[in-house]
């Protein structure tokens, strides 16, 4: 049985709602997944703030339309789309991904789209391999720990150095008398 048209409008709704607060959409074909598996990627994305929807291309066809930041999705859009649409951590969401293709090896990443440029898979797998956000922060945070310790200890060699000095001096003035 398929949706009414009030479905279909509410299913173009909550897809245009959706991707208004995406940072990067996924489309996958998931041609082969159980239900079982699509509620498992599903429970593997939400931690990251991803959602997993499953529409026809056409649906999405129409939400992406006049919608020049989501646009060039519909050149992905063929065969049996699952779309990955993930608000916050992109890189979370990306790894859980890939652990879930790798676990059933029955998905395949065709593209995705994100601030209105269309990505390669090549691209997207390149966006996953980047650290977090937590790990970035770590990374800056210690780099500049580092610049203040060394500083920190140059400052202080100054004031050391010119104490060794005077009392070089004062030694040789004593040895001299």
């Amino acid at each position: 049985m398929g949706r009414t048209l009030e479905g279909k409008k509410a299913l173009v709704a909550e897809l245009k709602e959706t991707l208004s607060s995406s940072q990067l959409a996924v489309v996958i074909n998931y041609k082969g997944l159980t239900v079982a598996e699509i509620t498992d990627l599903r429970r593997r994305l939400l931690p990251s703030g991803a959602t997993c929807k499953v529409a026809k291309n056409t649906l999405m066809r129409i939400a992406v339309t006049g919608d020049s930041a989501w646009e060039p999705m519909t050149t992905l859009l063929s065969e049996s789309s699952a779309f990955l649409l993930i608000k916050d951590d992109v890189g979370g969401a990306l790894k859980a991904y890939q652990d879930f293709q790798k676990a059933t090896k029955k998905t395949e990443l065709r593209g995705g789209v994100m601030e209105g440029r269309a990505l390669t898979e090549a691209e997207v797998k390149a966006i996953a391999d980047l650290p977090s956000k937590e790990q970035l922060i770590a990374q800056v945070a210690g780099a500049i720990n580092g610049v203040a310790a060394k500083l920190a200890i140059g400052i202080n060699q100054v004031p050391s150095s010119l104490a060794r000095a005077i009392q070089a001096v004062a030694d040789k003035d004593q040895e001299a008398a």
